[in-house]
């Protein structure tokens, strides 16, 4: 995870990209390469412990490499990724001058450069943010403070708020603005109050006072600027609270807007990113804008000043000298539990990817990733959701009047693989050479402009919010769509080389996952159409509600620190991901039992010993391996709406009849519920 101008945020992800495809279960050979099962903890019985019997022997003997707050199959793949690029950018960088400078790629080459060009970056120390610091000097009124925010953001920024494009949640075929909270910079409201979170609150105060310190500015201005965070704390949402729907629209004009924020002016704020103040826009979270305005209106002047400048600094700290760096780092630590930086090529591969992402996706897909592969994983989307039509189609639960509208809404799942049909146009981005700061401020302005010329225009479902290097995979319900970029479709989710068995336990299973989002909590109060309407009668929302429960109050129940018994996972914020995780599974295992029917005797054909139903889940589990420093796992407790990796499997498996059927588990196996303690959704 990452402090400053990038917020704090997790992702589920991780990868690479080569030639791929599914192969056929009616001759499977007798023993593989794809599963190694010598890695299997044959003590641990799975019908106790999948994940342990899977993942133990990796987990004992894989250390978590210095700079990283934890690892895993998704850790592994991302940096195959990120070395993939790294040669991508390096040779576009040693090649400059050797073709157009206006290029994709010679701007790609030329950012490298300059972001590896740590001596001069150093040399610059503070120079780089010395405008933004004047600008905040000259401050003398909360009018200049609103004047500041408003220009900041003309330049790309998002401080306390940001303004960014999305579909009308009324209507999903048009774009609007949405103007989101950004105020706070710990995981979550919680870090600010909850007296369990005080070391980290004196930590982020000592980070501020530093920073304020390398810039010449007082460092107990940290306490202004931390008091105002907490008053805009006070008034945020929880991430629980973020989670609903409801929270995060509420279509305005700007008169409207105006006389919930008196003292700031939004017609000037939209005019001054290009947007016409007579459309609307949505502003959401009232509470923490009234307390915006409560703060312009009585905080004194110079303690914006200080919030300001904390800020800037810290948005900007990864891309300053090395004090400013280390300074961050010394924080981040505290929650990442990290302990060492990453070594500069990636910092310079990540800002790669913040200026110029999809232009670096169109490269990596040249030289990562075989077109085949989308063919050959559209086929395998095609199994699961033809799979979880069915168990939509036999839900005993639900009316045959919202059954119908489920499958009205799986008839418009649109799936996307690998990488956009249309590459994204760079041309109007000016990088040169030698610029570090100067290349991701104009870059963060151009993404910005962007953004926010889709306001007012037909919403484009052919887009992606994922770079095809990421490995990592999407719902989203403003359009309906499910999304796997190239990078994530390679072993051991995706491999050309294993039975049907692994491909559905591992890429199936995140297939199934991505489309069960469509229907879960959140997903379920889109259609499919992408509008936020409600499509079910108030019995079947009932019964909906309650098998959820049921979920939330088996998440709650886990304690997953060993030695913290005090420290659980919160169901209710992770609801949405453990549905998602039951439905994919379940969804899968059902396609490949299809799969396996249409072969009579291939179910009980065995590799290695194990039966196509037990790889399938030997290797979901696989891909759920991941081992997680504490002071990591308890920020995504905090915040994160995934549960931790090994309850992604055994919390979930649990819940799956095929997987005791599987493996033959006898009745009270800790891994087999039964009876009303098995969750059944979908």
């Amino acid at each position: 995870m990452q402090f400053g101008r990038r917020r704090w945020f997790a992702v589920v992800a991780t990868g690479a990209a080569l030639t791929m495809g599914v192969a056929s279960c009616s001759s499977p050979p007798a023993s593989d390469t794809a599963f190694d099962t010598t890695e299997l903890d044959s003590a641990i019985n799975p019908c106790d412990d999948l994940y342990g019997m899977v993942n133990d022997t990796w987990l004992a003997e894989t250390p978590i490499p210095d700079d990283e707050s934890g690892y895993g199959v998704f850790n592994q793949l991302r940096d195959e990724s990120l070395e993939t690029q790294r040669g991508i950018a390096q040779d576009a960088a040693e090649t400059l001058g050797s073709e157009d400078a206006n290029s994709d790629r010679s701007k790609i080459g030329a950012l490298y450069e300059s972001a590896m060009d740590e001596k001069s970056i150093d040399a610059a120390g503070v120079a780089p943010l010395q405008p933004e610091l004047a600008r905040i000097d000259a401050i003398g009124s909360a009018a200049d403070v609103a004047t500041f925010l408003t220009e900041d953001a003309a330049d790309g920024g998002s401080i306390v708020f940001g303004l960014t494009a999305g579909a009308d949640y009324r209507d999903a075929t048009k774009q609007i603005g949405f103007v989101a909270p950004t105020g706070i910079s710990l995981p979550s409201k919680d870090y600010y109050s909850d007296p369990q979170y005080a070391p980290i609150l004196d930590a982020y105060r000592s980070y501020l006072g530093t920073s304020l310190d390398l810039i010449g500015a007082d460092a107990a201005q940290a306490d202004q600027a931390v008091e105002l965070e907490k008053a805009l704390a006070d008034a945020s949402l929880s991430p629980e609270q973020a989670r609903d729907p409801a929270t995060q629209y509420n279509l305005v004009t700007v008169d409207q807007a105006n006389a919930t924020t008196p003292a700031f002016d939004w017609r000037q704020y939209l005019a001054a990113q290009g947007v016409s103040p007579d459309a609307g826009f949505s502003l959401a979270a009232t509470p923490y804008f009234t307390r915006v305005n409560e703060l312009l209106e009585r905080a004194p002047v110079d303690q914006w000043k200080s919030y300001l400048r904390a800020q800037v600094v810290s948005r900007s700290a990864e891309r300053l000298s090395k004090p400013f760096r280390d300074n961050q780092f010394a924080f981040d630590k505290q929650i990442s539990g990290s302990t060492a930086q990453k070594p500069r090529w990636k910092t310079a591969v990540a800002d790669v990817n913040t200026a110029m992402g999809e232009a670096m996706g169109e490269l990596y897909v040249q030289e990562a990733f075989d077109p085949a592969a989308k063919d050959r994983a559209q086929q395998l989307v095609r199994h699961v959701l033809d799979a979880l039509k069915v168990r939509i189609e036999n839900v005993d639960w639900m009316s045959p009047e919202t059954k119908q509208k489920a499958l009205d809404k799986w008839s418009q799942l649109v799936p996307k693989i690998g990488y956009p049909d249309t590459w994204r146009d760079w041309s109007g981005l000016q990088i040169s050479r030698g610029d570090y700061f100067g290349n991701l401020a104009a870059a963060d302005k151009f993404n910005h402009a962007y953004d926010l010329a889709k306001i007012g225009k037909p919403s484009d479902r052919t887009q992606w919010a994922m770079t095809p290097q990421t490995v990592n995979a999407y719902y989203s319900p403003s359009d309906n769509t499910i999304n796997f970029p190239a990078a994530i479709l390679q072993a051991p989710f995706f491999d050309p080389n294993a039975d049907d068995a692994l491909n559905f336990g591992g890429i199936g299973s995140v297939i199934g996952h991505e489309a069960t989002h469509g229907f879960d909590d959140q997903g379920s109060q889109f259609d499919g159409k992408g509008n936020n309407v409600n499509w079910w009668t108030p019995a079947d929302s009932e019964q909906f509600a309650a098998r959820t429960e049921k979920l939330v109050d088996q998440f709650d129940g886990y304690a997953p620190i060993p030695g913290r018994p005090d420290i659980h996972v919160n169901g209710n914020l992770t609801l949405g991901e453990n549905i998602a995780d039951l439905g994919g599974v379940n969804a899968s295992y059902d396609a490949l039992q299809a799969a396996l029917d249409s072969d009579p005797g291939s179910a009980e054909e065995k590799i290695d010993g194990y039966t196509p139903g037990q790889r399938f889940f030997l290797n979901y589990a696989r891909v759920w391996r991941e081992k997680t420093r504490d002071e990591a796992l308890i920020t995504q407790l905090s915040s994160d709406p995934h549960a931790p990796s090994d309850l992604r499997v055994n919390g979930v498996v649990a819940n799956v009849p095929g997987f005791g059927e599987s493996f033959d588990c006898p009745p009270g196996s800790p891994l087999v519920h039964e009876g009303d303690e098995r969750v059944v959704i979908w």
